[in-house]
């Protein structure tokens, strides 16, 4: 099996920012602190629109494992990929202890698609496409895992002036929500972008949300104002 960014549509440098800090993942006052926040939306998000319980479901880009262990929860069979070694092992223990039976893996996404066309039900990839190389490649090989009918989910930034001063500048420089560099905002993803890919992909854009967590609240909802964060629901 592929297992290696360099065989894959991955950047090892942004690799290395995540798994720099996965020791602290499930800290929920860290750094990661504002993934905790928006985890349980994105779930429901999910849960709300495909049935969860027995289906076999893939997390591309996993991290420590917060989504995908709110999908096993809902009783889904979650395999759950990352290329950060360290993300996965802190995922491994975390669902060990939370008693959770949860394939993790450090695989690439083209290696299982290659392994298991159509093999999901439903793939997720949440927070992931802004930091690979080739968005739209991506796009591509997520479909190639879903099974006809199925459905996949994705999250990711809008790329526009409101989002660059709230994702970046406020985010991480002035509210230093969370880290300083763990966006660059060319890397961003325009909606307009995304259906384009989907449809050369064979997918279907079924729902465009925005999802708006307030700083200072620390509420987190979904919006129609999709200008900064937003959530997709595909069909292949």
């Amino acid at each position: 099996m592929i297992s290696n960014a360099s065989a894959s549509n991955a950047d090892s440098n942004e690799l290395g920012k995540f798994d720099a800090l996965a020791s602290r993942f499930w800290d929920p006052r860290g750094e990661f602190r504002p993934l905790h926040l928006l985890n349980p939306v994105r779930a429901r998000f999910v849960a709300e629109r495909a049935t969860l319980s027995g289906a076999r479901v893939l997390d591309v880009g996993c991290g420590g494992g917060l989504l995908a262990e709110a999908l096993a929860r809902a009783g889904a069979k979650v395999t759950a990929i990352d290329l950060a070694p360290g993300m996965i092992e802190v995922a491994r223990l975390h669902a060990l202890e939370q008693n959770l039976n949860i394939d993790y893996r450090v695989v690439a996404a083209e290696a299982i698609a290659a392994a298991e066309p159509g093999g999901f039900d439903i793939v997720t990839s949440m927070e992931m496409l802004e930091h690979v190389p080739e968005p739209e490649r991506m796009i591509a090989t997520l479909s190639t895992l879903v099974r006809p009918g199925g459905a996949l989910f994705v999250s990711t930034l809008n790329r526009n002036l409101k989002s660059f001063l709230m994702a970046i500048v406020g985010a991480e420089y002035v509210l230093k929500l969370i880290p300083r560099g763990t966006h660059e905002y060319d890397r961003l993803i325009r909606p307009s972008e995304l259906a384009r890919w989907a449809r050369a992909a064979g997918l279907t854009i079924r729902e465009l949300t925005g999802i708006h967590l307030n700083p200072f609240t620390e509420h987190c909802t979904l919006s129609p104002d999709i200008d900064v964060n937003y959530l997709a629901h595909l069909e292949r």
